[in-house]
């Protein structure tokens, strides 16, 4: 529970901190981690790290980015 409410304080405050104009936006039709194309696992789901918009397909694939995001961030294009 501990770690849901640092998490959930931590994306808030990015998002205030984030004009929309820092952000670089997504640059995939598909999920970063599962293939996916977007939209096909229902509504997709946006979130920012590091000043990178990423959307994912399901909130699985949030774990898994979560867990190691350098590994799915080296696959978008530079």
């Amino acid at each position: 529970m501990k770690t849901k409410l640092t998490t959930l304080v931590t994306t808030l405050l990015l998002g205030l901190s984030l004009n929309a104009a820092d952000v670089k936006p997504y640059p995939l039709k598909t999920c970063v981690v599962s293939g996916n194309e977007l939209g096909s696992m229902g509504k997709p789901i946006k979130k920012v790290y590091d000043s990178q918009e990423i959307i994912f397909c399901c909130k699985p694939c949030i774990k898994k980015f979560e867990a190691n995001p350098t590994k799915y961030l080296g696959k978008l294009p530079k």
